[in-house]
This record gives C-alpha cells, sequence and structure tokens, in this order.
C-alpha cells in the first residue's frame, strides 16, 4: 500500500493505523514521489491526498488511472460536490473529506479491498454492439481494444450489459455500485456515465450506445438509434 500526504504528522497517524491493521506500505510526500512510487511498487490500494507540492494528487490520479486500475482513496479538503465529483470523474474510487477520523479511514480501506478481492461471479462475457465485457477478468474492450474502467463504472457497465436496452434509473445504478462512490447521489452516475462514453462511444457528444432516457436514466443498446 502506498501513502502519499505533505503533512507529514497527519501522515505518520495514518502509517501506525494501517501497520496496526497488518498492512505493509511505503510513505512519501509530494505528488511527483507519489506516481514514481506507485509505478515502481504497484501498491494494492494509493491513499492520496488532494493538496501536495510537485504535483497534486488531482494529476496524479489522472496520469495513474490512464495506465492502471490500482484502487485510488482520495483525501481531499474541499467540500464542494463539484470538487468531490472532480475526483471521482478522475478515477478515484473513493474519498474521505477532511476532517476525518483514523477509524473513518480504515474502514474505507478495508471496504475497497474487500470488494477489490471478492471473487467473480462465474459468468461468461457480455457483449453489446461495439463493447465486451468480462466479469470473471473484470476487463472491457471496445471493438477488441481493451479499455480501462474504474469499479464503479464498471458495476455500471455490467449492470446494463446483462439486460441491455432496459432502461435503468439513476438509483438503480447507484445501487449497482455498491456503494463504491461515498456521495451516493444521482449525479455520481451522471459522471460515470460521461466518463463511459468517453470509453465505449466513437463520439461521446453523439453517443449511440450509452443513451439517456429523459426523465428516467440510461440505457444500453447495440448502437444504431435512440
Amino acid at each position: 500500500m502506498l501513502v502519499a500526504d505533505d503533512d507529514r504528522r497527519q501522515a505518520e497517524v495514518i502509517r501506525r493505523y494501517l501497520q496496526a491493521d497488518g498492512h505493509e506500505l511505503t510513505v512519501v510526500h509530494d505528488g511527483r514521489q507519489a506516481l514514481e512510487q506507485a509505478r515502481r511498487l504497484r501498491p494494492d490500494l494509493l491513499v492520496l491526498d488532494v493538496m501536495m507540492p510537485e504535483l497534486d494528487g488531482l494529476r496524479v490520479c489522472r496520469t495513474l488511472r490512464a495506465e492502471s486500475d490500482v484502487l485510488v482513496l482520495m483525501l481531499t479538503a474541499r467540500t464542494g460536490e463539484e470538487d468531490l465529483l472532480l475526483g471521482l470523474e478522475l478515477g478515484a474510487d473513493d474519498y474521505v473529506t477532511k476532517p476525518y477520523s483514523p477509524r473513518e479511514l480504515m474502514v474505507r480501506v478495508r471496504t475497497l479491498l474487500r470488494r477489490a478481492n471478492r471473487p467473480a461471479p462465474p459468468a461468461g462475457s457480455l457483449s453489446i454492439g461495439r463493447v465486451t465485457l468480462d466479469p470473471a477478468t473484470h476487463r472491457v474492450t471496445v471493438d477488441g481494444e481493451p479499455v480501462v474502467c474504474t469499479r464503479g463504472e464498471f458495476a455500471i457497465l455490467a449492470a446494463m450489459c446483462e439486460q441491455p436496452d432496459r432502461v435503468f434509473s439513476r438509483a438503480q445504478l447507484l445501487h449497482h455500485t455498491r456503494g463504491v462512490d461515498r456521495s451516493s447521489t444521482e449525479r455520481t452516475i451522471d459522471v460515470h456515465v460521461m466518463n463511459l462514453r468517453r470509453k465505449i462511444e466513437a463520439d461521446p457528444q453523439r453517443p449511440v450506445q450509452l443513451l439517456t432516457v429523459y426523465g428516467v436514466g440510461y440505457r444500453l443498446t447495440a448502437g444504431g438509434g435512440a
């Protein structure tokens, strides 16, 4: 596990709690080190502060998400909805808002790791249009090319692939994320859908597969019509 926080006192508190919980970890204090160590160590989970020197946590998250599916738990003092959703949009799996209790952080860490290690349901690949999803390997391809999805995005896409053309409300899709997103708002689903369109649609501004059903929610089709 990797912890990146420029507040050395806070980083030491996190280190003690995580080690007491049985985790091996490395601690760094700026964004550049966080990126370098994440690439070198390939940790199961990165606890990443937003406000850091060299590179801020958002830039680190954006870069890593383009390269891997490492779990990212962001620490942020920003409490506005737009700031918090930005972290999810960039690919964070969860976030904790400062000030927080170390116990809350430990619960979030355990929950993310438990979900990541949960055995995949026995099922074959699901294909609809250009998209193929394999629940057993947690892989998504578009026209045969792999795309990296966050766990929240994958959960939404899997639910829709299992029932193509069904209209899902935002509340139903939120349920399928199984609490991956701490905010638990319908706006979170909109962010995930926007990100998925960037990954699976040839033109995200004119989607032909992941469609909006106005006033209701979203549906996934094979393409070629609304």
